[in-house]
């Protein structure tokens, strides 16, 4: 058994692997140990993940829809009370918006002293850089492919052996080339809920993809609380993309395929 990332021995590995982040509520779009290597899987926590999850943009984003991490803590954000008082502001990951508020002694008197008010926090944040974002996309589309390749007997020696995936390989591990293009757009409300089979709203929190093209090209397609990720899974160019938007009138790949 060999790594589809780094291409070495993987068969005493132990970790599963997880396609997307388990802090990004991923519980099920998981990897058997050996798919990736223990090396790689812990460089790509650490590397790869790390950069993505940490950046401004995400946390704020994990914070707005109480999406904690694998230990069960939801990242704290800055804030101000009543336009005026900085606050470090926590929030639990069960219930309503139930959490505590940290803030100096002059906005600890101004809390003690007025029945209400509010808390503002700064919009967006930072996204993270453009190659934070496309290692993280080239990650998740090789991985995706393997889960569907392993089905068949000798996927993963496929994924292994197909050289069409040597440029998106060394991106996701070594960040070469420095650029490839990914689109991005969002196509739902963050907040969009969907009804599951027992009639229970549930959020949706991210959901993926792999399209085809007439053109035989192939894209991996990642929304991530409605916001649609795209990157080539053939090389480092997007118009192909561009032009299944512009052919589909906009509709996202994800309308037309399953996750």
């Amino acid at each position: 058994m060999q790594c589809i990332f780094c291409k070495h021995d993987s068969s005493g590995s132990h970790s599963r692997e997880h396609i997307v982040a388990e802090s990004l509520g991923n519980t099920t779009a998981i990897l058997p140990p050996g798919v990736v290597c223990d090396s790689c899987n812990n460089y790509f926590s650490r590397e790869v993940e790390g950069p993505f999850l940490n950046s401004p943009a995400i946390l704020g984003l994990r914070f707005q829809q109480v999406l904690p991490s694998k230990r069960g803590r939801v990242p704290p954000q800055e804030g101000l009370i009543d336009s005026r008082f900085p606050a470090i502001v926590v929030r639990y990951p069960k219930g309503p918006f139930v959490g505590s508020v940290f803030t100096d002694l002059e906005g600890a008197h101004h809390i003690l002293s007025h029945s209400q008010g509010t808390i503002e926090f700064p919009g967006g944040g930072s996204p993270p850089r453009d190659l934070v974002v496309s290692r993280f996309l080239a990650k998740a589309a090789l991985e995706t492919v393997a889960q569907r390749c392993m089905v068949a007997p000798g996927g993963q020696d496929y994924v292994v052996d197909e050289a069409q995936f040597d440029p998106i390989r060394r991106h996701a591990r070594e960040g070469w080339p420095q650029s490839w293009p990914y689109h991005v757009r969002r196509i739902y409300r963050a907040d969009r809920c969907i009804t599951d089979s027992q009639g229970k709203p549930v959020q949706t929190v991210h959901e993926r993809t792999i399209l085809q093209t007439p053109f035989a090209e192939f894209y991996f397609v990642l929304a991530i609380f409605g916001l649609e990720l795209v990157i080539n899974l053939g090389g480092a160019e997007i118009t192909g993309y561009q032009q299944w938007l512009n052919a589909t009138g906009g509709a996202s790949p994800l309308d037309y395929q399953g996750s």
